[in-house]
């Protein structure tokens, strides 16, 4: 029998390849970032409400905490609109690689956000991935609007993830989630209004194909996941899930170039550099593994 843990450590890979196919539905939906954003926390919201209705979930929490997890839902709006832009910009390979810095964010946003001592080694670890990041760029300079917007992906994914953990505590998954989304689509909305000239026909006037990636999207790499993610996240540090999480550019990177071999064919240098985010990832996962045996005296 696998005892709860090694399910959730499961559980969580299960979820980052789901991550990784949701960079391949990016490329694959032809509308710009900002609306693609909104139809997919549109189309979680109103899942996870008709999940509420039917469970009958008590979702009544103190205005204080719906204020914080709105914060928490403009943040996660703008990973998803500066991620989609970073592979509009570029393409998944790139996006996906670079988005692996989040674990040098997550390595110093955690410790502020919690305020626990800092680990040498999460430092080390989020140098290392930065150093791939770095390799990589000098690779694809040409592709330097996709890396920028790649790591501020990256910068608001790990923001979040820390967020979020401090959450779980006091709210269920499915109560954190839907208030998230529902703040993401209200800020997505307000900036459409302010900035982009509102809703007009054309914005709704999306075809056949899109709308079923769409619906992916927002049910299976949303709605599902998302409440997952939470979940796993009552059992697993915020760090390691930032960590675990770098593998999306591996699961990402093999789908993607087996479905777009000539767009997502690169230098050998990136390969180079995502290679370093690999080893990081597995090393992470090695110490973390003995200090947790050492602590219970094996």
């Amino acid at each position: 029998m696998l005892n709860d843990r090694f399910k959730n450590y499961l559980h969580l890979h299960f979820l980052v390849f789901i991550a990784g196919f949701t960079a391949i539905l990016g490329q694959l939906i032809s509308i710009n970032a900002v609306p693609l954003v909104w139809f997919r926390m549109s189309i979680a919201s109103i899942l996870i409400l008709i999940y509420i209705k039917v469970a009958k979930i008590h979702i009544k929490i103190p205005l204080k905490s719906i204020f914080k997890l709105s914060i928490a839902g403009i943040v996660i709006a703008l990973h998803w609109i500066t991620f989609f832009g970073a592979i509009d910009a570029s393409n998944v390979s790139i996006t996906l690689a670079v988005f692996s810095s989040g674990t040098f964010f997550a390595s110093i946003l955690e410790p502020i956000i919690y305020k626990r001592r800092i680990i040498w080694y999460e430092i080390f670890f989020g140098i290392f991935v930065m150093l791939g990041v770095f390799v990589i760029t000098q690779s694809e300079i040409n592709y330097i609007k996709g890396i920028v917007l790649g790591i501020l992906a990256a910068f608001f994914s790990s923001l979040f993830a820390v967020l979020n953990g401090s959450f779980l505590k006091q709210h269920t998954a499915t109560v954190i989630s839907f208030y998230e989304f529902i703040s993401g689509v209200i800020f997505i909305t307000f900036f459409i209004l302010l900035f982009e000239g509102g809703f007009s026909f054309e914005f709704f006037n999306i075809s056949t194909i899109d709308f079923w990636y769409l619906f992916i999207l927002g049910s299976i790499c949303t709605a599902y996941a998302f409440i997952a993610a939470i979940y796993v996240m009552r059992h697993i540090s915020p760090y390691t899930v930032v960590l675990t999480y770098n593998l999306e550019p591996i699961y990402g990177i093999i789908i993607a170039i087996l479905l777009f071999p000539e767009k997502e064919k690169m230098s050998p240098a990136f390969y180079y550099g995502a290679s370093i985010i690999i080893v990081t990832v597995l090393l992470n996962a090695v110490l973390k593994n003995m200090r947790r045996l050492k602590r219970k005296g094996f």
